[in-house]
């Protein structure tokens, strides 16, 4: 993902915030975070990193539920709105985290790995793994069910953003690169093409 690329991201969202901010939080993904919560649990002081966390709302709900969460966007309205919530959060690239080796406890990124070229992917992937500690969970969620990469021609954003998708066995091959995976669920959303794939995946 090139410079260029990332600004365009960045602007879109940026201009999107506000409205985003006002979306409540579907209950298939409220039972996603219940799916995560209930595996890491049962470590005590957990400390999260919400990557790609847009306006704050799962970082909210997980902080409500006893979590240490870090919010990082690289939206710099998403992190403002998040910073109005008391959430902790920074604007940060995730293809270079500004964090310590083994750092946190878990990692929750929902539908924003998806903005990553494929070229890229794997490589982001280890990025991830790097502030992880031995042991910890990385809830990772994305829209997909078939291969796709590029610009979405018919997105109402401006700029246009780009999102890559992977059918399963795809995106299990590419995980498996990097991480040992626990567990993966398709939801299936009414009126989309798309569906929703949500893995547990964990750093040995």
């Amino acid at each position: 993902m090139n410079i260029g690329f990332k600004e365009q991201l960045k602007n879109s969202y940026d201009e999107n915030a506000k409205q985003r901010d006002k979306a409540n939080l579907d209950t298939w993904k409220q039972e996603e975070l219940h799916r995560f919560l209930s595996y890491i649990q049962p470590v005590k002081q957990i400390r999260i990193v919400d990557l790609g966390s847009g306006t704050g709302q799962q970082s909210l709900y997980m902080k409500k539920h006893g979590l240490d969460v870090t919010c990082i966007d690289l939206s710099s309205a998403m992190v403002q709105i998040c910073l109005q919530k008391g959430l902790t959060a920074y604007q940060m690239d995730f293809y270079q985290l500004a964090f310590e080796d083994d750092s946190f406890d878990g990692i929750w990124a929902m539908n924003t790995l998806l903005h990553v070229p494929k070229g890229d992917f794997v490589n982001v992937l280890r990025e991830i793994q790097r502030v992880m500690k031995s042991g910890s969970l990385f809830y990772l969620g994305v829209y997909g069910g078939y291969n796709s990469e590029g610009v979405w021609e018919e997105d109402s954003y401006s700029p246009k953003r780009f999102f890559s998708f992977y059918d399963e066995i795809s995106m299990k091959e590419k995980v498996t690169q990097v991480f040992e995976l626990l567990d993966f669920r398709t939801i299936h959303l009414e009126g989309m093409k798309l569906n929703y794939q949500g893995m547990i995946l964990k750093k040995n």
